[in-house]
């Protein structure tokens, strides 16, 4: 009976010691560094089967056992951490599983009105980097196994750890969409440039829904390719209004954008929310592994304003396809600031890779020459630059230029860096007084 009793007062104690943990008689690891990584802004709802997703407060419905709840999180410094839930729950209690790597530890989440943490299990770290930590429901006593807001790391001084900090200017939607990267192309000096050519390739397993692979942008629209679901992919080409709102009904209409043309089964029409202007599109089952060529034309009206056509070639299909052309009023000039784009549009998939190969790229100046682009800047957006995401890259490979964003892969680049590929030296082969002239 003494034994069992001075067992039960020793227990309580090496529970509540947070700071340490001592594993096969090994040193102990000091865990003093306490982090919190709010739920709303870095976890996804990672099993297709379940609906239940993440608001900006964190996980508030959560009753299902097949809902997986997964956290990233980029650790280095360490080679172990520790993780509480910092949850609430209205009905007595729920036991819920905390998975990181090939280790999965139950707790225990007491009924209490307000959040309060579980207990803390160690975790190794096989590898410095990302960590995936999730979480999976076992046993409830009424409908829910409750709501989590944070994640609470517990590291070793010397360790740090990248994450979505906090939702100011909406960072938690823009976080989870995940970091947008850009090709910057380097332009021939003193050249007006009426045309713009490329290619773009995706690989079978790097095309999540949400992805859009965008070819050809400048400084007035974008032409590309996105999967917009597991039954839908569509090719879009958009140009922006000169007035700058993100409400398309308060465009004055002297500055709208007009349509004059567009290809068979192409749609139109407006777009807002990152900018307004004009938009077409057509819904096409682009497939992984193909090539597909891209071009645009950028010329002046002589009466200030601009015509911007864009065309679409796909090899299962051996033609020029005419996706729209939109006249864009006060503006003359020829095309300026080329660049290609990768991002991801459903901020649900954000935790997915998603990577496209950006190749042959030509512009052709208003004399009719054509100029091979062999550089490029890798740049990246607001969240590619706020350090809260990293797991993005770009650079050559196979002689194309390449952009990878989401997947929270280790690894990355450095944005601003340059990049070269070799000269082709063949210009692309175009019939321009046969492409297609739309309805």
């Amino acid at each position: 009976m003494v034994k069992a009793v001075v067992l039960l007062f020793i227990v309580p104690i090496l529970l509540g010691c947070t700071g340490n943990t001592q594993v096969n008689g090994q040193k102990q690891q000091q865990y003093l560094k306490e982090v919190q990584v709010p739920v709303g802004g870095n976890t996804y709802q990672t099993n297709t089967q379940s609906n239940e997703s993440i608001t900006t407060e964190g996980i508030e419905q959560w009753s299902s056992s097949k809902s997986i709840f997964s956290t990233f999180v980029k650790i280095t410094g360490a080679d172990s951490f520790k993780v509480s839930a910092r949850a609430k729950l209205s009905s007595a209690g729920s036991t819920i599983a905390i998975t990181s790597g090939d280790r999965t530890e139950e707790v225990e989440i007491s009924g209490s009105d307000s959040y309060i943490a579980t207990e803390a299990p160690v975790f190794p770290i096989k590898k410095e980097g990302y960590v995936q930590i999730d979480l999976k429901g076992i046993d409830k006593s009424g409908t829910s196994f409750g709501k989590v807001s944070d994640l609470i790391l517990h590291l070793p001084e010397q360790a740090s750890a990248t994450y979505i900090e906090n939702n100011e200017e909406n960072n938690f939607y823009w976080g989870r969409r995940g970091p947008s990267v850009h090709l910057q192309h380097t332009l021939p000096a003193e050249k007006d440039i009426e045309w713009f050519y490329s290619e773009i390739t995706v690989h079978e397993g790097e095309d999540p829904v949400g992805s859009y692979f965008m070819a050809n942008g400048f400084s007035e629209g974008y032409f590309g390719i996105q999967v917009n679901s597991e039954q839908e992919r569509r090719v879009l080409f958009s140009i922006w209004s000169p007035h700058n709102t993100d409400n398309p009904d308060d465009i004055p209409e002297d500055e709208r954008i007009q349509l004059l043309a567009k290809g068979d089964g192409v749609q139109a029409g407006k777009f807002g929310n990152e900018g307004s202007g004009g938009q077409s599109y057509w819904v096409y089952p682009w497939k992984v592994g193909n090539t597909y060529k891209f071009l645009n034309r950028v010329k002046p009206d002589g009466d200030g304003n601009t015509i911007n056509t864009a065309y679409f070639y796909a090899p299962e299909l051996g033609e020029w396809k005419l996706i729209a052309s939109f006249l864009r009023p006060k503006t003359d000039k020829w095309m300026t600031g080329v660049y290609s784009f990768l991002e991801n549009f459903i901020a649900g998939n954000g935790y997915k890779k998603r990577k496209g190969h950006y190749g042959n790229q030509w512009v052709r100046d208003k004399s009719g020459a054509w100029h091979e682009i062999t550089q490029i800047t890798f740049t990246g957006d607001k969240m590619a630059n706020s350090g809260f995401r990293v797991d993005f890259a770009g650079g050559v490979e196979d002689n194309t230029f390449f952009l990878r964003n989401g997947g929270f892969e280790n690894g990355g680049v450095p944005l601003q860096k340059e990049f070269s590929r070799e000269a082709i030296g063949t210009a692309p082969e175009i019939s321009f007084d046969s492409l297609p002239k739309g309805q």
